[in-house]
Parts: C-alpha cells; structure tokens; sequence
C-alpha cells in the first residue's frame, strides 16, 4: 500500500521500513510531530538496534527496522506517517558477555525507557529471561527465545491536552498538610464510584472523592507509585500483586492497570481536577531501582539496552551492587542515566502538571562513588534545574547501602521524612521512660537535625504512619504483626513497631479498651498536627482504617488494603471531624506552623522567648526535670509576640499553650502565669470524643489533664 492510497481507517498500521530516514537524536525516546514519529534510544555498548513493530493489539510482530543512524552514543531513526497509537518495542545487538557487564540478548523485546505509554501485562515465562533458566551456567548461558509473546509493549502517544484555565494550587510549604493514599486502593471499594472506575485516575477523579479529601482540609495528595511497574514472579505464583508498586519498569508511563480507558490524557484530567479543588498533586516516585533484578532476573529493558551504563555493577561485573535489597541499583552517576531521571521528572511536572515528588530510598540517588554527597551530582541537577527546583522535593533519607542513613543532611530545597519524629511520637504515647528530651526536638521541627543551611521547619516531614507499617488504628491494636497473608510465616515487615494493644491483641468490644483506643488516636493526630514543620497523614488514619496487624501489607492488592469505605463505623466518624477539626486549627493558628525554628532563646529586644519547655507545675524545665525517667507530661508555651519574620501576620499573635501527658494517670498541671490578667481558652481535648471544650480558666489556675489526653489552649485577648 503507498501512503496515498493509506486510508484514515488504517490508524495505527506502521509506515514502511524503505521511508525510514536519519532523523534525531534528541529527544530520546518516541516523538511524535505531526508527519511522522522521530526514535531516539541511548545505548553506549550496542552494535544495533531494531524498532519492532506491532499490530493494535501489541500481538504481532509486523516489521523490524534497523535504526539507521547512531550519534552520540544514541540510535536514532524518523518514521514518516507514524502516528500516535504505533506500538513498538526494540531489539538491541551487542555482546553477551555477563563477566563484562554486558547483557544484550536480541531475541528479548525491550521496553523504551522513554515509553509514555505501556500497554499489555507482563506474563512470567522462562524467554523472558536473557539467560537460559535451569542451565547449570546460570546466567552464563545464552536464551534464544522470542520474549515479544510475553511482553507488555510501547505506544506512542500524542501529547496534546486542554488545560483550560487550570491552575497550580502552587500551596507555600507551611501551610502544606500531605494526606499520602494508594490510588486504588482509595477507590476500589468506593461505594460512590462505578465499578468500571474504581482503581482508576477516573475513580480517583470523582467528584465525590475528591470532595472528601479537600473536606478534610489536608492540601496535597501524595500517590503512592503511579509509574508503571512489575507483579513479581513469587507474588503471582501465590495468588498476589505487587500492591504498592515499588517495582518500575517505565519512568515516563502510567501504569496500565491505572488507565480506566486507553489515554494517558486520564491522568492529566485527574491532575485538572485535583487543581480545581486547591488540591496538590504529589507522586511517590522509585528511581533507585527498577524491575529487572539481580543477574538473574528477566531482561525487560535497561538490562538488554545497556546494562553496564544503567545499572550500578560491583568490582565483579556480573554482578550488580544492591544498596536497595531489590537486586539492583540504579546508576545515577552516568550522565544519560542522570538525564532519564531529570528528563522524567520534568516530564511528570511540566507535561503532567504534577505539584512535587517523594523520592524512595533518595540517599541511592545522592550517593556517587565515594559515597552519599549532598552535593551530588542529582541533588545538584535538582537544585539548578528551572523546572525541578520549582516543585516540591521529599526525600526518604535512608537506604541500605553504606552510610544509607542521612536524616537531615540534604540540601535546601530537599524536605525529608523524619523517622525520628515518627519513633519519638509513638513512644512517648505508648508511655516509654526518658522520652521528653527527644519529644520537644521533635515537635519543634527536630532542629537539631534540619537547622542549617537557611533550611526552613518544612524540610521536617512529620508523620506517625505511613504505608510501610501499621496503620494508626492498628498501632494502638497490636503489639505485634501479623503478615501470615504474605506468604512469608511472618518472617516480613519491621518488628520495631513501638505500639501497644491496651489489653487485648487485634478488635475488641471491651468499651474501656475502645475508649482507649481511640484517644490515644486522637493524641497522635493532634500531636502530628500541632507539631513544627509539615505534616503527613495517611490516608484512612482519620478514621481508624486497619489492616488487621499486617505492617507490611505490600502485595495486598485486596480488602486487607482496600479502604473499606461502608465499614466506617460511629467511632470511625466522630474521628473524622475530630481530623477536621484539627487541620481547621492548624490553618487558623499560624504559631503552630512557623516560617522559622523555635530555638528558647531569649530575645532581648521582644522580651520574649519563642518557646518555653514547663513541668507540670508550671516551672521552666531544668536539666535535672529532662533528665527525670519517669517524667511523662510537658507544658509547651508558644509566645505569639515572638515573630517568625519582622513582619507582623494576622493570627500571629495568638500564644498557645499545649499539654502532653502520656501518664496512664492524671496530672495536675498549671496554666502559664500572664500580666494583664488575661484567661486561657482550651480549643482542643482529646480526652472528649470531637475534642472540643468550652473550659476557659484564669492564668495561673490549676487543672486536671487526664491520663494520656493532650490539651491545647490560646490565650484569649486582653479584655480593655
């Protein structure tokens, strides 16, 4: 057929291999320009690469095109008349000699790192793999199986989108409260979401959801990982998924099973959506390690590509150097690795309109040969970068590699999560000795730890769970996990939860224990957000989602995960608009969200100290008060005259007085003493179940903070 006698009904049918032209080396990966389709791929190593390509269905293989030209160490090719829907993949040639790092395999099909669209499920099967499995030379020998049956394939897309008049919430990181959810999980049992959605971007769409979370008041969701990604072979072979996603094959795609129609466009509506209600988006995004796995894992992509520029390979080459516990570790301080992860992200931000990133186990990212260096090469491409530099950037500071732990050492314009926050606020609740030093760092944005380099109470990303864990009513449940539904006897998943089940070991119908329960929920979230620096909530936490003990619930794609949206119970409500009630305060009160840290130091041109540390008795704390064991109630006074910048604020002025007693008992504790006779409101108690109160008591007066209650007061305006 020539290309006139080519008709609109033949959309997606691939132009001939005799038009193939030179075309471009940039961009990488497949570009549509209206007349045709420019691929770009980077292969240091490779001898040739062949565009495959493939019927709608990404069933049959039609044609194998040799890119024609090679620039740079890229292989590029220009296809006139190809159009968005073409589904391809490529075959790269090249030496097969594993000792040396090299990997190439043409009988595998590869994935475009620079697919924008993945289409089709991965089925496990031996081809996949480059070697042949059960050979005794193991991944020595050499499989020449065609994968392409077994493989899910690449499709170009055609960018063009509306955005109308949206606009990015663009929401200061101090008035930021991050509300961390699993798109499907968050929907699949969503009673107000169609069936055909839920577990989509469509699902997560809809207006009945959306309009929960901006009720709620939180500002920014962040999706647990949304790139496309693997189901291991292990978890298949018992029945389960790789729930959470921290399996990427594709940096620059949705994943399928996310697509509640065939457009990537779904995902950019969701964006819009979530902008029009003042909501930010943020994605947890996986770029220390992708799918592939150790020398014995499937050649799926950066392994058939180029394996010794991809993939960071220990002084054996044969083998890859695993600072990730997932049998391989991205290369981040090869420049074209570095550009693909740049390259990602600004795609997610500028084309996705996506508000920030929180980047898993970051300190691989940061680290170079001779070891993590805030100064890194990725940290730097961040910090300079137009795009990247706008956005917010959450690291998680730690890895298992050497010196893998780095909570507070990244750069400014990095926030982090503060584990030290999460370990600290569970303990000090459960009742642990010794905890009250540990605690004020803690509430008061950890200081000691993020205070340097102009950073600011932000970068401290305070949270009490995550997905990786107990869930809030859970750490209040059991004292031990139970992932016996994982397959693993129970061997998965940290054993430090420092939680506590208050008498009996999962639900109970005991009204002294529920009772119990739920207050010391309420202490933790109001905790979370009364504290310094940015809060994160995970999503079901405002009320009492649980997952029945299972800290570990990762390839749960099922009700143990799955928010059960008509099991909200009386309890679980009353929880919701206690969350509310909270968040409303937190916006309200500027002092518990300063723009600077407290220090206690005593100003001498205001008079005032920031923030002053009281015993019970309304005695400044002494070292001997912190170095007391047993001492499990603190008085944190918050001076509203202290100002977080020279400018005065509207609300600033407000001083708040917060009371922390994990005693299983009562204490008696002291207001602040002022001068002008003024009174202390108490906005907030959790020993009430909507943890409102109407108490107002003069300054000075004496009170009864109930065993293991938190109180927070304002001091009321003087009266003329």
């Amino acid at each position: 057929m020539s290309l006139q006698d080519r008709s609109p009904a033949d959309p997606h049918e691939p132009a001939p291999s005799s038009l193939v032209r030179e075309g471009l080396p940039f961009p990488l990966g497949a570009t549509w320009d209206g007349l045709g389709v420019n691929f770009a791929l980077f292969s240091a190593n490779a001898t040739k690469v062949e565009l495959c390509l493939f019927d709608e269905t990404g069933e049959r293989e039609l044609e194998r095109i040799e890119l024609p030209e090679y620039t740079e160490e890229v292989w590029h090719g220009y296809l006139p008349d190809a159009r968005p829907g073409t589904t391809y993949g490529y075959r790269v040639h090249g030496p097969y000699e594993p000792a040396a790092g090299h990997r190439f395999n043409p009988n595998k099909l590869l994935l475009d790192p620079y697919a924008k669209q993945i289409v089709g499920e991965l089925t496990w099967d031996p081809a996949l793999f480059g070697y042949t499995v059960g050979s005794p030379d193991l991944d020595r020998s050499f499989d020449t199986r065609d994968s392409a049956p077994f493989m899910p394939k690449c499709r170009v897309v055609d960018p063009a989108f509306t955005w109308g008049n949206e606009r990015r919430p663009r929401v200061p990181w101090d008035r930021t409260i991050v509300y961390e959810a699993h798109l499907r999980g968050y929907t699949m049992r969503h009673p107000a979401v169609p069936r055909r959605l839920r577990g989509t971007f469509s699902g997560m769409m809809h207006r009945s959801v959306i309009d929960y979370i901006k009720r709620l008041g939180v500002t920014a969701v962040e999706l647990l990982p949304v790139h496309a990604f693997i189901d291991d072979a292990h978890l298949i072979e018992k029945g389960l998924r790789n729930y959470w996603g921290y399996n990427t094959i594709g940096f620059f795609a949705p994943h399928p099973r996310y697509l509640g129609t065939p457009f990537i466009t779904e995902f950019k509506e969701m964006v819009a959506h979530f902008h029009e209600a003042g909501l930010e988006v943020i994605l947890d995004v996986v770029y220390n390690h992708t799918a592939e796995g150790n020398e014995l894992g499937p050649t799926l992509s950066f392994r058939g590509i180029d394996n010794a520029s991809y993939y960071r390979l220990a002084p054996d080459p044969r083998y890859y150097i695993n600072d990730t516990g997932t049998g391989n570790t991205v290369n981040l301080s090869h420049p074209r690795v570095l550009q693909m992860v740049t390259d990602s992200l600004r795609y997610w931000a500028q084309e996705m309109h996506v508000d920030g990133f929180r980047f898993d186990l970051a300190t691989i990212l940061a680290r170079e040969a001779h070891g993590f260096d805030e100064g890194g090469g990725f940290l730097d491409s961040c910090r300079q970068d137009p795009v990247l530099s706008q956005v917010k950037l959450i690291a998680e500071p730690w890895d298992l590699g050497p010196g893998g732990y780095q909570v507070g050492r990244f750069p400014p314009g990095w926030s982090e999560w503060n584990d030290r926050y999460r370990d600290t606020v569970r303990a000090y609740w459960r009742g642990d000795e010794g905890i009250l030093p540990e605690l004020a760092a803690r509430v008061t944005a950890s200081g000691d730890l993020f205070n340097r380099r102009g950073r600011k109470p932000f970068a401290s990303v305070n949270f009490v769970t995550a997905h990786d864990g107990f869930t809030l009513n859970d750490l209040v449940s059991y004292e031990h996990k139970h992932n016996e539904a994982n397959g693993e006897d129970n061997r998965d998943g940290h054993a430090h939860n420092l939680s506590a089940n208050y008498g009996v070991e999962g639900p109970s119908s005991d009204p002294a224990i529920r009772a119990l329960r739920f207050r010391q929920m309420r202490n933790m979230l109001a905790t979370l957000l009364f504290s310094q620096g940015t809060p994160m909530i995970l999503a079901g936490d405002e009320f009492a989602r649980t997952q029945a003990g299972n800290n570990n619930a990762y390839a749960q794609d099922n009700a143990v995960s799955w928010i059960d949206w008509d099991g909200i119970d009386e309890g679980g409500r009353a929880l919701i608009s206690f969350t509310r009630r909270l968040i409303e305060l937190r916006h309200a009160l500027p002092m518990l969200r300063r723009s600077r840290f407290l220090t206690g130091v005593y100003n001498e041109q205001l008079g005032v100290k920031d923030v002053t540390w009281l015993t019970p008795a309304a005695e400044e704390m002494a070292p001997a008060h912190w170095q007391e064991p047993h001492a499990r109630a603190l008085g944190i006074l918050l001076d509203g005259r202290a100002q977080p910048t020279g400018i005065r604020k509207r609300g600033a002025e407000v001083t708040l007085f917060l009371v922390l007693n994990a005693h299983h008992d009562s204490v008696l504790f002291t207001l602040p003493p002022v001068v002008g006779g003024q009174k202390w409101r108490c906005l907030t108690d959790t020993n009430q179940v909507d943890g409102s109160s109407n108490v107002i008591l003069p300054a000075g007066a004496t009170f009864e903070a109930r065993g293991r209650t938190l109180l927070l007061f304002e001091l009321m305006p003087e009266t003329p």
